[in-house]
C-alpha cells in the first residue's frame, strides 16, 4: 500500500489548511487511518484518526479545530486544520492500519507569522 500525502504549507496562525491522503488500494480495506505529526525534537504524536465505519479520535490539543474525514470514492482521507497555532509546526504524515501498517512521506506545515 502507498499513501501520498499533500497539502502542507506556510500558513499564518489563525489559518487554515486542507492535507490530503490518497492510498494506492481502496481505503474500504483499510481497517483505520490516521493523521501524526512530528515536530523537530519531539517524538510522532496522534493527531487524528478515522475508521472504515467513519468513527473518528482527536487528540486533545486539536479538537474542535482539526476535522478528520474519508472519501472512500477518491481513496483519500482529508484533514482539514482551522484555527491553526504555531505549536501544530510539524511534518505531518498519514498512517494506514492493515495487517500490518503503513506511512506516508510526510507533508511540512509551518504555522508562522
Amino acid at each position: 500500500v502507498q499513501l501520498q500525502a499533500s497539502g502542507g504549507g506556510l500558513v499564518q496562525p489563525g489559518g487554515s489548511l486542507r492535507l490530503s491522503c490518497t492510498a494506492s488500494v481502496s481505503i474500504l480495506r483499510i481497517n483505520l487511518m490516521g493523521w501524526y505529526r512530528q515536530a523537530p525534537g519531539n517524538q510522532r504524536e496522534l493527531v487524528a484518526t478515522i475508521t472504515r465505519s467513519s468513527s473518528t479520535n482527536y487528540a486533545d490539543s486539536v479538537k474542535g479545530r482539526f476535522t478528520i474525514s474519508r472519501d472512500n470514492a477518491k481513496n483519500t482521507v482529508h484533514l482539514q486544520m482551522n484555527s491553526l497555532k504555531s505549536e501544530d509546526t510539524a511534518v505531518y504524515y498519514c498512517k494506514a492500519v492493515m495487517v500490518r501498517n503503513f506511512w506516508g512521506q510526510g507533508t511540512l506545515v509551518t504555522v508562522s507569522s
